[in-house]
């Protein structure tokens, strides 16, 4: 896993290359095994690698036959790739950075439909630059064009490290920080010019041009399995990606919550695996004031002792104080280059760097309750028939935060509605009315939600120097489960029941049966205390980006009540009062560091 940048114009001039190393730098955490770059009279590549296959000899940028490629991610299916190949390349390296470019040179654009992983890359040669992204994006990839300069990055701090790229957040970068965040708009990067090639696309740019084309999406299928036959299809296609991801020329580990998902993931590699590792957070003096909610249940610790014994995995407890996740707050942000998920950002950036000491491969169940249907939302008719973005209940609370011309200028409601109905058009159309609603979800939750969590993943853990791997999102399950009644996936009255059912026979009953559980968050009032200090602090700065966006006593009412003034959670199950607190506070830091420039 790496991180890479690139930069085309006609005619470098030499002081440019002081600048592409300088934004290459700005991603050493993705990369600080090596760094390499490119020149060439109209190109500069430079990159940033995380050896993880062929520690030795997988050097980038990586050069054959006048095409140079910079590469971030793994392919799971090197060898069948490589196989193909064999009767016309010879191959120097084990790394899938050389197949993957011998796999261009031959197949130019479909190589992608032939290739299964997470991946970011970009490919050169002769003023021709293609960059593509995988089918849901795990890997990321920006992109900006300003006259005759074309920038690309793994992330957008590498953009904005050149000179010529300004920080500026426009009218319509407002309405999507606050009317979505943390969630952003399929192919926005927020800052005005800045844009994210979309999970499932690939790009040319020649000639000043750019052209995008989708190569990837679900499609409907007439598939009739009946339950028992589906049942056993979910469990092949789930048990065979995580045994396609244990690939790796180092150790890996585990994530475990106790929860279903990160289970199967456990129980699959330790089966696999002579010694696993497993690791989970929690937080300081959280059994003292858990409080049960409808979302949060119970607590993970009972759940992990019984996975760890039961497939005797090395369990490493890993418990965060209140004053390092405050801590954590500002390069939570640096490493998002947008605020983030507050406290839920920065618990698993402080965890990354534990997990650093000893592994720097995870594997990680992200994606599995977006596809699998384990959201209230999917289920409780009040959430799901909503005619906007289910996790967004706080919608009318955010606007009535704003100054009241900003209210009137941003129109917030309105702006996310259209995005809604936006992401809608794109959904493939079933025959069936009931279906449908269910697709339109899954769809949704595909492209705002899980690119998210999948955000927060990739960005908290390779802030980390970590490389976290998610077997559910597979695109193999996922377009068989797109073609499932929504009967299978809700069987028994019970979320992701088919999932549970898949595994009934490797778990113990108490994991199968455990009631969906959120990522952990802190209960202590402890550190609602220590982040309404540090938001106070920050408002003693007259000229804080907050006071040109909230009505200053709808902020002073927060801070008195502590974030229960507001009241609902901002963004979906998690982000309660004092996480909307961390959130303003990091849009104070976020404005600060980043030097933001508002245009409106």
């Amino acid at each position: 896993m790496c991180g890479f940048t690139g930069w085309y114009k006609k005619n470098h001039e030499k002081k440019n290359i002081k600048i592409i190393k300088q934004m290459t730098k700005t991603l050493k955490y993705r990369g600080p095994d090596q760094k390499g770059f490119f020149i060439d009279k109209n190109i500069l590549l430079g990159h940033r690698r995380l050896s993880i296959i062929d520690l030795k000899n997988g050097r980038q940028p990586y050069t054959y036959n006048g095409y140079t490629i910079v590469y971030n991610g793994e392919l799971y299916n090197t060898e069948d790739l490589k196989n193909k190949l064999k009767e016309k390349y010879t191959f120097e390296t084990t790394s899938d950075t050389e197949v993957l470019l011998k796999g261009y040179i031959e197949y130019k654009e479909k190589v992608l439909d032939m290739i299964e992983g997470i991946y970011a890359f970009a490919v050169y040669k002769d003023d021709k630059i293609f960059l593509a992204r995988d089918r849901v994006g795990v890997k990321p990839l920006f992109y900006t064009k300003i006259k005759n300069n074309f920038l690309f990055a793994s992330e957008i701090k590498a953009i904005l490290k050149n000179k010529i790229v300004k920080p500026i957040i426009n009218k319509e970068s407002l309405q999507e920080l606050l009317s979505l965040s943390p969630s952003r708009i399929p192919g926005s990067g927020v800052f005005k010019n800045i844009k994210e090639l979309r999970p499932g696309h690939y790009m040319i740019y020649e000639n000043n041009k750019i052209n995008i084309k989708r190569y990837w999406n679900i499609k409907e299928e007439n598939i009739k399995d009946d339950y028992v036959t589906a049942t056993k299809k979910v469990e092949k296609y789930l048990t065979d990606s995580i045994k396609r991801q244990m690939v790796s020329d180092v150790d890996i580990a585990c994530l475990l919550s106790g929860g279903l998902d990160s289970s199967i993931i456990t129980a699959i590699v330790s089966k696999n695996k002579e010694k696993l590792d497993t690791y989970s957070i929690d937080y300081e003096d959280n059994e003292k004031y858990f409080q049960k909610t409808k979302f949060t249940v119970s607590q993970d610790n009972d759940f992990i002792r019984l996975m760890s014994k039961t497939f005797n995995t090395k369990h490493h407890y890993k418990v965060i104080t209140q004053r390092t996740l405050a801590k954590y707050l500002k390069e939570s942000v640096i490493a998002r280059d947008l605020p983030g998920m507050a406290d839920i950002d920065s618990s698993l950036l402080w965890f990354s760097k534990q997990i650093r000491k000893k592994h720097k491969v995870i594997l990680s169940g992200e994606c599995a309750d977006e596809i699998f249907g384990g959201y209230p939302w999917f289920y409780r008719e009040e959430i799901k028939n909503r005619e906007y973005f289910p996790w967004l209940d706080s919608i009318d609370s955010r606007s009535k935060l704003l100054k009241k011309d900003l209210q009137e200028k941003l129109k917030l409601k309105e702006f996310m509605k259209i995005q809604y109905h936006n992401i809608l058009k794109e959904v493939p159309i079933t025959k069936n009315k009931k279906e449908q609603q269910y697709k339109n979800l899954f769809y949704l939750n595909m492209t705002y939600f899980m690119p998210t969590l999948l955000e927060r993943k990739d960005r908290m853990t390779m802030r980390g120097s970590v490389e976290a791997r998610v077997p559910f999102a597979d695109t193999k399950l996922i377009e068989y489960l797109w073609n499932l009644p929504w009967e299978y996936k809700y069987h028994n009255n019970q979320e992701k029941g088919i999932l549970r059912d898949a595994y009934k026979n490797l778990l113990p009953q108490e994991i199968t049966n455990r009631k969906k559980n959120p990522y952990p968050k802190t209960h202590n009032p402890k550190y609602t205390n220590i982040i309404t200090k540090l938001l106070k602090k920050r408002l003693k700065n007259k000229n804080s980006i907050l006071y040109k966006i909230f009505d200053k006593e709808k902020l002073n009412e927060l801070i008195e009540t502590k974030g229960e003034s507001f009241e609902s959670p901002w963004f979906g199950q998690l982000m309660t009062g004092p996480q909307l607190l961390a959130f303003l506070y990091q849009i104070d830091i976020w404005a600060s560091i980043y030097k933001i420039i508002v245009e409106i």
